[in-house]
């Protein structure tokens, strides 16, 4: 996504309220991939409706740096599943 915290962070911002499909790495060559929407972004983490899961997860900035979680922003038109 971005070079620095503060480019991730502020993208991040930018797309609040948006859908995203996110992957996240769970260790063990596991993967989580889901659908959500950025309900709230803080200082140091974000928060994502996952509507599949009827459930909030958070994720931190660092974890979009280092790559261990992955997000791409979905057209407005595409539903979650």
């Amino acid at each position: 996504m971005g070079c620095s915290l503060s480019s991730i962070r502020e993208r991040i911002t930018l797309h609040k309220g948006s859908r995203v499909r996110y992957k996240a790495s769970k260790g063990r060559r596991k993967v989580e991939e889901r659908q959500g929407v950025i309900i709230e972004t803080y200082p140091k983490l974000f928060t994502m409706f996952v509507e599949s899961q009827n459930s909030t997860v958070s994720f931190s900035y660092v974890e979009l740096l280092t790559h261990e979680v992955e997000l791409e922003i979905l057209p407005q038109d595409e539903k979650i599943v």
